[in-house]
């Protein structure tokens, strides 16, 4: 965002808040945008703006110790944990025999598993690495989760969200010049190399998170994109 907003000649005023709270924020026009991995939802994009995508977020996992967690059986009967609001918590309230717990802030997931007392979180990608590097001592690293198979989420509709999912900066329904100009230059970071260039910086993997999967135009078309919309991507 603060490249965006550079390349806009915009200054940016930052306030913290948990995760409802930048929903509502933006819906009450008492921000103007909003900078976290939001997941792109048809619910939320009723009642507000959503860019392109500055990135996509796969199916990642907060975890410690040696123990992996490849698919999502391998979940089952575990201590799960993640953000209020996100969406993931409906996700592992699913997961047969798991406890599922939510958090007010990442913070909270981080501490229980480093402790110990949560198996699994589930967290933006790019939060998990961030912590990775400025809390090595806490010894939590990322995972990947495989996603369902369309089988599995037949079964379980709220496995969805454990595939991976679009976000977005997020502005009020008021706001569509904005919110263009912003996907413009979002748009063309991807393709003048710069976004792959920051995701390196925070740790990520481009091909990880700026390639969308094949779905992820049909969520949007006539929806609130055009019906030959393409979601933005490094790949030719």
């Amino acid at each position: 965002m603060t490249a965006v907003a550079d390349k806009l000649g915009l200054k940016m005023e930052i306030n913290v808040t948990d995760f409802p709270g930048m929903l509502a924020s933006v819906q009450t026009q008492r921000a103007d945008i909003t900078i976290g991995g939001i997941a792109w939802s048809d619910a939320r994009q009723k009642v507000g703006l959503f860019t392109d995508p500055p990135y996509y977020s796969p199916p990642a996992m907060a975890v410690s110790g040696t123990t992996s967690f490849p698919d999502v059986a391998s979940l089952e009967g575990k201590n799960l944990g993640t953000v209020t609001g996100y969406v993931w918590a409906k996700s592992i309230a699913q997961v047969p025999d798991a406890s599922p717990h939510t958090f007010p802030s990442a913070e909270g997931v981080f501490q229980d598993i480093s402790s110990g007392r949560l198996d699994v979180g589930f967290l933006d990608p790019l939060l998990i690495t961030y912590q990775q590097q400025q809390r090595p001592d806490m010894k939590v690293r990322i995972e990947y989760l495989k996603p369902p198979t369309n089988e599995q989420v037949a079964a379980h509709p709220d496995y969805k969200y454990f595939q991976a999912y679009m976000t977005g900066f997020y502005l009020p329904k008021q706001s569509p010049k904005l919110a263009k100009a912003v996907s413009d230059q979002i748009d063309a970071m991807y393709k003048d190399g710069s976004l792959a260039a920051l995701i390196t910086r925070w740790g990520g993997d481009p091909k990880q998170f700026l390639v969308p999967s094949p779905e992820m135009a049909a969520q949007r078309r006539g929806v609130d994109r055009p019906a030959d919309w393409n979601p933005p991507s490094i790949e030719k």
